[in-house]
């Protein structure tokens, strides 16, 4: 192993699961509402968005955006649900950041 080699797993497995586009970041969420707390988590390779809201009435998805906003430092009106507004996986673009940026945030909040 090399220096620096896996000194930051959650942001190599980042680098694969979120796609640059040229919007913004994409990034492949799964919500998993009624859950008893809310937080963002990297479990399996996958993004698991885990909110005490229930999936009726937009309210997971409102979640979601909120939660993103606020931990990620960025205003809701650059976040949006590209798909799966009824699923539970979600595709969510994150307008005018920069890759690399939202790839260390995110690694921030699903450190343990």
């Amino acid at each position: 192993m090399g220096i620096g080699e896996h000194a930051m797993p959650e942001q190599d497995v980042l680098r694969r699961i979120l796609n640059e586009s040229k919007k913004g970041v994409i990034i492949q969420i799964y919500v998993k509402p009624e859950s008893n707390k809310e937080e963002l988590v990297l479990e399996g390779g996958e993004l698991v968005f885990y909110t005490t809201e229930p999936p009726e009435k937009g309210r997971a998805n409102a979640a979601l955006i909120r939660y993103l906003s606020k931990r990620l430092g960025i205003p809701v009106s650059k976040i949006d649900i590209i798909s799966g507004q009824r699923d539970r996986l979600k595709m969510i673009l994150i307008r005018d950041v920069k890759f690399d940026d939202i790839v260390e945030l995110i690694s921030n909040i699903t450190e343990k």
